[in-house]
């Protein structure tokens, strides 16, 4: 036995001399190197550690890919999925064409792409959430509504820097809702090629929350209009707790199809919640199935990370448009907020506007904390989860009216 040939041939086939062999793998290492600062972030300092330990994960697994062969060993295939969108390639828009070449991550990939994790996501955060501040309180829909400006103020600016197609400013603009699931939903039918950068950016800057919105805020509104004391809301009955997601299902589903796979699973997780006869329905929703899609969500959005796709001028520009997007969006509410406070005769306090943006239930805590800041007495949470969820149903909204007009 040639003991030394069979070294060096292993050594040759290994992944780490391709780091030294393979042309243009420098940029994958800088994606390596990316994947280990986010898994960072996430872990050490908790930055929205349940997404984005899998997202960093994800990056690193597909770049290691680049090193031990994109062919059998490969855990996610770029090519495969660029043919996917390509109509003169067999492996258009066919899911059977794909899997009979993919890898782990790329099975994972056709859940993101199908649209089911995002929507499966939805379902878990319908179960979650209150809508009775909402209801309590039905000028909060104003809120929300007020809070989707930085969606079209991004989506215009990118079409403006003339750098991005029609279907990639509308992905980019869809990151001031402050929605992860619906930014990977959207992105993933108009625009897959950026999903890795927006999801990024999406899920940063929801993290950032506490950071990004006090100082707009306090720059947007007086000390006055801050230490606002508002009225306890009305108690909301389980009638109505029940009726509102299957009225809002029908209305929002027939005046825009496309918002069918969001606000269908976001109103039926709801309901679970509301109607007391599917408890562990509801339960399973929120926890067991809201985790395990959340591992497949993460990790196959990391995938999209490649070298190819992530390291250029557009990922730079999509943050700054993303940036821009969040901050417009909490500005739009909080001038929603201001009206309101005005209307009414000084009794509602603008501060719940910036709530409308869709992170729920941090903007709403936001809200909260820096309404405690200047009159301690002051207890805003509750008024503030109206527009917060108010926010969520908008962000749906603004996402399928941009894929109705996109999708083609």
């Amino acid at each position: 036995m040639d003991i030394l040939g069979t070294v060096q041939k292993l050594a040759m086939e290994s992944g780490f001399a391709a780091f030294f062999l393979t042309e243009g793998g420098w940029k994958n290492l800088v994606m390596i190197l990316i994947a280990f600062v986010l898994l960072y972030l996430g872990i050490a300092k908790k930055f929205e550690p349940l997404l984005l330990c899998g997202i960093a994960f994800g990056c690193l697994l597909s770049n290691l890919s680049y090193f031990i062969g994109m062919g059998e060993n490969a855990m996610y295939h770029p090519e495969l999925w660029a043919a996917f969108l390509d109509e003169t390639s067999p492996y258009y828009h066919s899911y059977g064409t794909i899997m009979a070449h993919a890898g782990l991550l790329d099975f994972f990939y056709i859940g993101v792409k199908a649209g089911i994790y995002p929507s499966l996501i939805f379902m878990g955060v319908g179960a979650m959430t209150d809508f009775g501040p909402l209801l309590a309180n039905p000028k909060s829909l104003l809120l929300g509504a007020a809070a989707q400006l930085g969606v079209f103020v991004a989506f215009f600016g990118a079409i403006a820097s003339g750098v991005f197609t029609g279907p990639q400013a509308a992905s980019i603009g869809i990151i001031g809702g402050a929605d992860g699931p619906t930014a990977i939903f959207l992105t993933s039918k108009l625009a897959p090629e950026l999903l890795g950068p927006i999801a990024i950016a999406a899920y940063s800057y929801m993290a950032l929350i506490p950071m990004i919105q006090p100082p707009i805020m306090k720059l947007m509104t007086s000390e006055k209009m801050r230490v606002v004391k508002m009225e306890q809301a009305r108690e909301v009955s389980k009638t109505e707790k029940i009726v509102f997601p299957i009225l809002v299902a029908t209305f929002v589903i027939l005046l825009l199809p496309s918002t069918a796979p969001l606000i269908g699973c976001l109103m039926l997780g709801n309901l679970f919640r509301e109607c007391g006869v599917t408890d562990r329905l509801s339960d399973t929703a929120q926890n067991a199935l809201m985790n395990i899609v959340t591992i497949f969500l993460a990790t196959s959005v990391g995938a999209t990370m490649v070298a190819q796709n992530f390291l250029n001028g557009k990922t730079i520009l999509i943050i700054i448009l993303g940036l821009v997007a969040f901050a417009i969006s909490t500005a739009g509410g909080l001038v929603g907020g201001i009206i309101m406070y005005k209307t009414s005769g000084g009794r509602i306090n603008p501060l719940i506007g910036s709530a409308g943006v869709s992170a729920v239930p941090m903007a709403a805590r936001v809200s909260q904390d820096v309404g405690r800041r200047y009159n301690k007495s002051n207890f805003l949470l509750m008024h503030a989860m109206g527009p917060n969820v108010a926010g969520v149903i908008g962000s749906a909204i603004a996402a399928g009216f941009l894929l109705s007009v996109f999708g083609g």
